[in-house]
Parts: structure tokens; sequence; C-alpha cells
């Protein structure tokens, strides 16, 4: 496991840790950015020998930070890790409130395929320096990187080179990296090898140069509100190997910010108040009687639904009113019931041809041309009268002379009483 600290360009290896049991120490400075690598190859060493036959040099290695006695790190350390084949990488920017208190930081390893677990400490010593802060900062945001790529050395000293001959300063640090999905961006999709972007806060102890300025002017703001990219004239000291979005860069001078001081209530102590010890209640429990509470839940209900059921009953059966709903609501059962009944035995009216004749004289009814059980699916609505059985020929008056002619008549029949309308007309004529 190494531990670096950046320093206008340079890597400074501040401690490489051996593979012995005891405690790990570092020394980061307070407002420079801090980068502890956990070495896969040097974990490999603690697990025991796997017995069955595999490649142990590749074997997927996971790590575990927290800050010991808590479940997480704290708020100023970050942690990533692509792939349980890829080193781990704890950095983050201590701050001056955390100078002279040691911070332990658990690490446990996890080999997946032996399923074995490896624990060391990491004791981080923040140390103060004259440097911080330093009032002038820049934060660029770079697309073509992902947070674990630039937190290499050697690419984060080729940056920060690039920076000190655009600014020129005396003294340059690496403030704090912080990933694009931190601040809210969204994962890029999976081609054309697209990255997820860092924002890269450096500080320096003079004035931002022309070339960062160039972006305030009114024709790079403009052009970047229309999402083009504005004109920088130090673009390809960059271009070679980082794109930056310049109009995404911040320029802060920290000497010319207001502090905002806020009052933080006195947390305490976290301990409460002594009372003396705990007075459990008596064993012995006095008696309670339930008869009330029954009263008021049942009895009063039931009492309440009783009311009510006597004032229904004498509106619907001793007020007229009442008498009237009720005895048109059995007429209208009474009706629903006939109607129903009637729509039961109900049947498809015949055709003319079907039905039984009667002589308009005797009155003898002559059997219809088809029997009952005659299939009707098939029948027409109305067959030709000529050339057929049990027809009653009537005589009928000419209105020039005395020859006569015949008509047929036949039999009506509704719900089987006979149709004696029929035989009027038939004797009138």
């Amino acid at each position: 496991m190494v531990s670096v600290g950046v320093f206008v360009g340079l890597v400074v290896v501040v401690t490489i840790l051996s593979k012995s049991h005891a405690d790990r120490n570092v020394y980061p400075s307070a407002g420079v950015l801090f980068v502890h690598v956990l070495e896969r190859e040097y974990f490999k060493g603690e697990f025991p020998p796997y017995p069955k036959a595999g490649d142990s040099s590749n074997d997927p290695i996971t790590f575990n930070t927290n800050l010991k006695g808590y479940p997480d790190r704290p708020g100023w350390l970050r942690y990533i890790q692509r792939t349980p084949h890829s080193d781990g990488v704890l950095y983050g920017s201590p701050t001056a409130e955390h100078v002279g208190k040691p911070t332990i930081i658990e690490i446990t390893a996890y080999n997946k395929r032996t399923f074995e677990t490896a624990r060391h400490n990491l004791v981080i010593n923040i140390m103060s320096t004259e440097e911080f802060p330093l009032p002038y900062q820049a934060e660029f945001f770079i697309k073509n990187m992902n947070v674990e790529e630039m937190l290499a050395s050697e690419v984060l000293g080729d940056f920060l080179g690039a920076v000190k001959n655009v600014w020129q300063p005396e003294r340059l640090n690496a403030i704090n990296i912080t990933s694009a999905l931190d601040r809210g961006g969204r994962v890029p999709l999976p081609i054309n090898d697209l990255k997820e972007g860092v924002y890269v806060m450096v500080g320096a102890d003079v004035q931002f140069s022309s070339c960062l300025r160039e972006v305030e002017t009114p024709q790079n703001q403009l052009r970047c509100s229309q999402e083009m990219e504005p004109v920088i004239s130090c673009d390809k000291k960059f271009r070679a190997q980082f794109h930056i979005d310049w109009c995404k860069i911040s320029l802060v001078d920290i000497t010319k910010v207001v502090p905002v001081h806020r009052n933080r209530p006195d947390p305490g102590t976290g301990v409460l108040p002594d009372i003396g010890e705990y007075n459990p209640p008596s064993e012995s429990l006095k008696s309670r009687d339930y008869f009330a509470d029954f009263l008021i839940t049942l009895a009063v209900p039931s009492a309440v639904a009783l009311v009510l059921f006597i004032i229904l009953a004498y509106s619907m059966y001793c007020r007229r009113e009442g008498v009237i709903q009720l005895v048109h609501h059995s007429s209208i059962q009474k009706s629903t019931k006939e109607l129903r009944s009637m729509s039961k035995n109900r049947e498809i009216s015949w055709p003319l041809s079907t039905l039984p004749v009667f002589h308009p004289v005797s009155g003898e009814v002559v059997p219809p041309i088809h029997p009952d059980n005659y299939e009707t699916t098939s029948m027409p609505l109305m067959q030709t009268q000529t050339n057929l059985q049990n027809q009653i020929q009537i005589p009928q008056q000419q209105p020039s002379g005395d020859n006569y002619c015949m008509s047929t008549f036949r039999r009506l029949e509704v719900n089987g009483i006979p149709e004696e309308r029929k035989v009027a007309e038939a004797l009138n004529l």
C-alpha cells in the first residue's frame, strides 16, 4: 500500500508500508489532496494458500473501509475500486479542523475465491501547513477521465504540469478531486469509451492568468449559453491529453469571499444526567374494573342502533307515507315477477300459414298446415295458399253482379283464445 501527496506537479511518496501486521501511519497535509492506494499484491500474501488448482495471482479481492468504531468513513475521505481485479484507492482533502486528530481507518480485504479475510489499520495523522489555504483556487472539469484514472500519480502530475505552464505560480497544489457522479452527473453509456468526468481543484499563490480569465469574456459567456465551446487560447496545452470543459471552470479568490459564521449549538457531552437508579413498578398491581369500558364500547352503540331501528319501523309501518311506499314497492315486485314469468313462457310468433283455420259459419277448427313439432327455424314468414289442404273458402260478393268468389280465412289465437273479431268481419262480407 502506498500513500502519496501531490505538490507542484511532483509526486512525493510519503510512506511505503511493509507487510507487518502493525498499524500503518501516513502524514498528509491539510488542504492538500491525499491519495492512498490499496494494492491487491500486498494483501495476497496475507491469505493462506488455496489447496485447489487455480491462478492465485488473479484472485478477486475487494476492500471495505470504515472509521474505527463507525460503519462509514470520515466525510472528507472517499473510496473507489472499479473491479475486484483492480486496486482500491482512498482519496480526499482533509481540512484544518482535522489537524492533530489521528484518524484510524479499518481496512478489510475479502478474497472472493477462498472467502478469506484480512484486516489492517491505517492511521492518518493530518499535519498543518503554512501554505493552507492557498488564496487562488481554480476548479477544472475534465471530460475524458474517470476518477481512478485521474488519481494515478503520473496522470495527475501531467495535469498539474500543464496548469503550471498556463498559470505560472510559485506554489501549486492539488486540493481535491471529485467524480462527476458525486455532483449529480449521469452514468455514461458504454459506447465510444465515454468517461464519467472529473472535477479537479487546484490552488496557487498568484492571481489567475489572462488565459484562465478568457472564459469570463462576454463572447465566451454567450457561446457557453448557446452550448458552444468557448475560444480559449491556452486550450491546446491541455488538448493533447485532457479535454477540459471551459464553460464549467470555476475561479475563486478566497481573499474576497466574505466568511459566514454560524452559531452551532453545543452538542454536549452525550451522556445523560444521573437521575438515580431505575425504580420498576410494584409487582402487586391494582385490579381494574372494565364494566364502564364495556358500557361505553358495546352498550351505548347498541342502544343508539335500537332507537334508530324503532324510529325507522314507526315511519315505515305506522305512518301513511311509509305504508304507501311499502304498497308501491310490493306492486313493483309483483309486476316484476309477472313479467319474468311471461318472458319465460314467451314464444316466437308463428307465420300465418302455420295458424289453425276455422269455418266462418260452423266454427269448425281445421288443424294447421304444419304440426306443432314442425321445425320453424327454416320456415318462411309467408307461404302460398294455393293448392293447400284444409283451406276454408267462403263466398265474397262482387260489387258489379251476382257472381261470388271464394276467400280463405284462418283462425287466429292469442294465448290459446280464438280471435272472434275475424269471425265477425267474415260474416259481414
